[in-house]
């Protein structure tokens, strides 16, 4: 039977500039490896976003790896040792948009896949359920292939997420959990005028900088017993007036919450609306708020898979990996609707950076952890 190789597979995929939304032909490179492996491979499209689940059994219990084949855009191109897309090699080290997030561990998921199929069939079922649509807006791909499959009555036992989890060296880190996050825009609309006159205008900026004033003073919390503090950013203030003789119609801001599950993304939606309808309280104007909650924190409590993923990650790199809720939010704030999730892939440093690159020996160790992974789990859940 066909075994991938892992780098092969990842080069070929990293050769596919799929930037959110564009596939590029990722999918189609990724559905022709695993069919010739033995997978039934179902595209699932939405909208414009090409996603793929592929299943190899029929039985439970059915563990599933998650991974996306979009990737962010690669910056300065210029900037780059070797072409963003080249996929080439030097040192043992692949260079590429997508070497670390995370094209290369939807390749050594699927080789190590195709290893153990060679040896046998599984008590239960392998499945991959891979979107393109990670890096964007995120509406039109896991998110909408959860829902489908829910709807459909499929069953996902466990799964495992591909991110890079990894810190320092391979293995260091697990990611068990992830932090909510909230984002908001508020505009405040005024009436132009001159500064002399102030008494025939209604200035935005005072109701906005009450509202800023009010939202930053606040303490979210403390922290919570496996995440870090709740913490809001504002990430752009406009008021796009050059002239200093006149009072600004218009004035917006955008900011962000990552919270933790003291919150929810409903409570703190509600308490910024709150707070921008104090802060227009006597204004001539008007003031509005648009929340968009894009995930809620969630954990996936400590029991026989944890301890199973992070024995197998120990036993093939020889590190002790933390069991960690740090970052950012990905895919599995979506998967946790079916079943545990667990995330765990390369060491992440120069994901989303100029020059992102994995070594070769990594993503082959990654390789025999993830088959470590599917051997322990078959063994330990398997009918």
């Amino acid at each position: 039977m066909t075994v991938l190789d892992p780098i092969d597979l990842a080069r070929e995929l990293i050769r596919r500039p799929s930037v959110t939304p564009a596939d590029a032909g990722a999918m189609d490179v990724l559905q022709a490896a695993l069919e010739r492996v033995g997978f039934a491979c179902r595209r699932m499209k939405f909208g414009e976003i090409e996603n793929l689940y592929a299943r190899r059994g029929s039985a439970r219990p059915n563990l599933c790896f998650a991974g996306h084949t979009d990737v962010v855009p690669v910056g300065d191109a210029g900037g780059w040792t070797h072409a963003p897309f080249a996929a080439a090699i030097e040192a043992d080290v692949l260079h590429g948009r997508g070497a670390v997030d995370m094209k290369s561990a939807v390749a050594a998921f699927a080789a190590a896949a195709s290893e153990a199929l060679a040896e046998g069939e599984p008590a239960g079922s392998i499945s991959l359920l891979i979107t393109g649509d990670e890096e964007g807006i995120a509406e039109d791909g896991t998110k909408a292939v959860v829902a489908a499959l829910a709807a459909e009555g499929e069953i996902i036992d466990h799964c495992l997420v591909g991110e890079p989890t990894s810190s320092a060296v391979l293995g260091d880190m697990i990611k068990i959990g992830r932090r909510g996050s909230v984002g908001a825009d508020i505009a405040v609309e005024g009436v132009q005028g001159h500064v002399a006159y102030p008494q025939r205008a209604a200035n935005p900026v005072a109701p906005l900088i009450r509202f800023l004033a009010a939202v930053q003073s606040r303490v979210l919390d403390d922290g919570h017993e496996a995440f870090q503090p709740s913490n809001l950013e504002v990430t752009t203030i406009d008021v796009g007036n050059p002239a200093g003789n006149v009072i600004p119609a218009r004035a917006t801001a955008r900011l962000n919450i990552r919270f933790n599950p003291l919150h929810t993304g409903a409570s703190l939606s509600a308490w910024l609306a709150e707070e921008a309808r104090l802060a227009g309280e006597g204004f001539a104007g008007k003031v509005e708020i648009a929340c968009r909650i894009s995930g809620e924190a969630f954990l996936t409590e400590t029991g026989d898979f944890t301890r199973l993923v992070a024995g197998a990650v120990e036993a093939v790199s020889g590190a002790t990996p933390e069991l960690s809720t740090t970052g950012g939010t990905s895919d599995a704030r979506f998967i946790r609707a079916l079943c545990p999730v667990v995330e765990f892939g390369l060491v992440g440093t120069t994901m989303h950076k100029v020059d992102e690159r994995a070594p070769v020996a990594e993503i082959r160790a990654l390789t025999k952890i993830y088959r470590r992974i599917i051997d322990d789990y078959f063994a330990a859940f398997g009918q």
